[in-house]
């Protein structure tokens, strides 16, 4: 590539004044196997100095994983003043004058190149990079101008084709996301019986729930008890912990967690994991990650949980754990603590805020039922996501293998 391309250019080449308006490109920016979002603009004198430079018709290829290994890059067009200043982890190939840059964007994201670059990268862990050098030494068959320009509007317009493809099944999984919301809600605010008389709740979000239900604060159903807190040299051996990603991606906390830590008999006492716990996440960097919830199934022996949790133990007798699960990740709940901590903080959820939140108390038998009915309606759903989801790895791994062929030559008519 070292013959067919520019690498890096310098910044010194740039014919504007210290004023001037240029694109900002971090790189949440970047688009993985193409496209660059344009939405920030920057003074070049802001800019000039710790950000990587390029301009129109260049290639930007992420090179820190893993970013790399997921395609972030794109052909670059509609800059401002033509011109763009981004993240440092960014390398540029600037096409010579005889080879066509959308036929070498398309080189940069086939499979071989990400996965031969992924072997050759550089550092440790997250920071592990893919070095110039490699994209220097990079081969691919160069084919005549002409025929470049071919490939590149070939795979132009069939990955187009493909991607709409893919956003449409996207559209739908995230419609079946909104009815399997609406599913839980339905089901744990009111009830499976249509005919049931109803009262109001006296609270707005919750508005009309069946007569016989009650509705209490989770102060008066839960012990309140914050996650452990130690040191990061802790982790990585030792017995059973639940994670905040246990939490925050599971109604129900997996059964056998990944994480380990060097707790002591007294630390596993104090922050046990037991069947019914209600987990919240306490803190995080922004407020729509804050009070998620997930509810414990089962015991979990020996096991500890994250100081960036919240456990709700709920006396005996009054929560079922398979109402919880759904209870709890509930649209009222998010939008209850999401206008509550506004008023108190944007990065923890308190055990006094937490407390106060609203719950409603159908009797033990009903619990069980709607735990049992939102099962089953969600189980469907999930089954159609997931056939879903196969078709559209099935659709990327085509888009793939498709723009490897291309550029390798492999296609009758565009050699």
């Amino acid at each position: 590539m070292r013959f067919d391309a520019q690498l890096n250019p310098v910044k010194s080449e740039i014919n504007l004044h210290d004023d001037d308006e240029v694109s900002f490109v971090p790189m949440d920016a970047v688009g993985e196997l193409g496209g660059l979002r344009l939405d920030e603009i920057r003074c070049v004198d802001d800019v000039y100095n710790g950000y990587t430079y390029f301009c129109d018709d260049d290639v930007v290829v992420a090179k820190i994983t893993p970013c790399f290994e997921n395609g972030k890059g794109a052909h670059a067009s509609r800059l401002h003043n033509g011109v763009a200043f981004g993240t440092t982890e960014l390398h540029v190939i600037r096409a010579s004058p005889n080879v066509d840059a959308r036929f070498l964007f398309y080189v940069t994201i086939a499979h071989d190149f990400r996965s031969f670059g992924a072997a050759e990268m550089l550092g440790a862990g997250g920071q592990k990079r893919v070095p110039e050098r490699f994209l220097k030494d990079w081969q691919t068959p160069m084919p005549a101008f002409g025929v470049q320009h071919r490939i590149a509007a070939f795979l132009d317009e069939k990955t187009a084709q493909i991607d709409g493809l893919i956003a449409r099944k996207q559209a739908l999984l995230e419609r079946l996301a909104e009815k399997r919301q609406a599913i839980v809600t339905q089901a744990v605010t009111k009830g499976l019986n249509p005919a049931a008389a109803m009262k109001d709740s006296g609270i707005g979000w919750l508005g009309q729930i069946p007569a016989h239900w009650e509705v209490k604060r989770l102060r008066f159903l839960a012990r309140l008890q914050n996650g452990i807190n130690i040191g990061g040299e802790f982790f990585g051996t030792g017995y059973p912990f639940v994670s905040y990603s246990d939490v925050y991606q599971n109604y129900a906390v997996p059964a056998n967690v990944t994480g380990l830590v060097e707790s002591t008999a007294e630390d596993r006492s104090r922050y046990s994991v037991r069947r019914g716990d209600i987990f919240f996440t306490r803190t995080s960097e922004t407020i729509e990650e804050i009070g998620i919830a997930s509810t414990c199934q089962a015991d979990i022996r020996d096991a500890s949980f994250a100081g960036f949790l919240i456990r709700a133990r709920p006396w005996k007798g009054t929560l079922v754990p398979d109402f919880s699960k759904y209870y709890f990740r509930q649209t009222g709940i998010r939008s209850y603590l999401v206008k509550e901590m506004n008023l108190v903080t944007r990065a923890s959820l308190g055990q006094t805020l937490l407390g106060d939140l609203p719950v409603l108390l159908p009797p033990e038998n009903e619990q069980i039922n709607i735990g049992a009915h939102v099962d089953i309606e969600t189980e469907k759903l999930d089954k159609i996501c997931c056939s879903i989801g196969v078709s559209m790895k099935a659709l990327t791994e085509y888009r793939s293998a498709l723009i490897t062929a291309a550029v390798t030559g492999q296609i009758e008519g565009l050699r």
